[in-house]
């Protein structure tokens, strides 16, 4: 294959990957908590032995989108949603993950935990526990937990270091590779829930877009296609 032919495979699986993306987008713009991903393309220019450099196309790193999501009241006193920049701190089996999806419950034992069971961490990095006798819990804007007007606890609200650095592990579930700090401008909202911060009318027309360059790609790959085979069937009757 020329190496016309190996440039347009690298953005014909590019595009291919964008497509898993936006789609994936679009499924989830009704999922709490859930951000936008896109696509972010990059060339780089190989050295070929004997000829010209050869232009490839890579699109190896996720951008997620940190655009405010809407916020919707709940009433729910378990609910929380945050408003500015930050993500909620939480524990698992894997490590410490960042989320912005902040319905959570109690469980048996009083610990504030996510819909799977994880718990919720504080600024420290302890679980949240609620003792299971306290009465009107309530969360300030910085995330002090009380209870019976006594504070018991502060949720942890981090911001990554590097947004580039974030790591989806599952749809509102980010693992933050270049580590975290203390969110400065992020406020915490109880009773509210943020939504997905997906437009699934601009998503939509980036999916048709993305189609039609595909679909451009693949006309130039069977017109190069064609013109191989007159040569190899012109040079084989001469």
């Amino acid at each position: 294959m020329e190496s016309t032919g190996y440039t347009t495979l690298t953005r014909q699986s590019g595009l291919m990957q964008e497509m898993q993306v936006v789609a994936n987008n679009i499924a989830n713009s009704a999922t709490t908590g859930f951000r936008q991903e896109g696509l972010m393309f990059a060339e780089y220019v190989k050295r070929v032995e004997g000829g010209p450099s050869l232009s490839m196309a890579t699109a190896n790193v996720r951008n997620t989108s940190t655009l405010q999501g809407a916020l919707t009241q709940t009433g729910g006193s378990l609910d929380f949603a945050i408003e500015g920049d930050g993500f909620f701190l939480i524990g698992t089996p894997a490590g410490e993950r960042l989320t912005r999806a902040g319905s959570f419950a109690l469980s048996a034992e009083g610990d504030l935990v996510t819909p799977d069971g994880f718990r919720v961490l504080d600024s420290g990095g302890a679980p949240v526990f609620v003792p299971p006798d306290a009465n009107g819990v309530s969360v300030a804007a910085d995330g002090t937990v009380s209870a019976d007007g006594k504070p018991l606890s502060r949720l942890g609200l981090v911001q990554p270091t590097d947004i580039t650095g974030l790591m989806r592990e599952d749809g509102v579930m980010f693992r933050a590779e270049g580590g975290y700090e203390p969110a400065e401008s992020g406020r915490i909202l109880q009773g509210f829930l943020e939504e997905a911060n997906v437009d699934p009318v601009s998503q939509i027309a980036r999916m048709i877009e993305i189609q039609r360059a595909y679909e451009m790609g693949q006309s130039f790959l069977d017109a190069e296609n064609e013109r191989v085979r007159s040569a190899l069937q012109t040079f084989v009757r001469s």
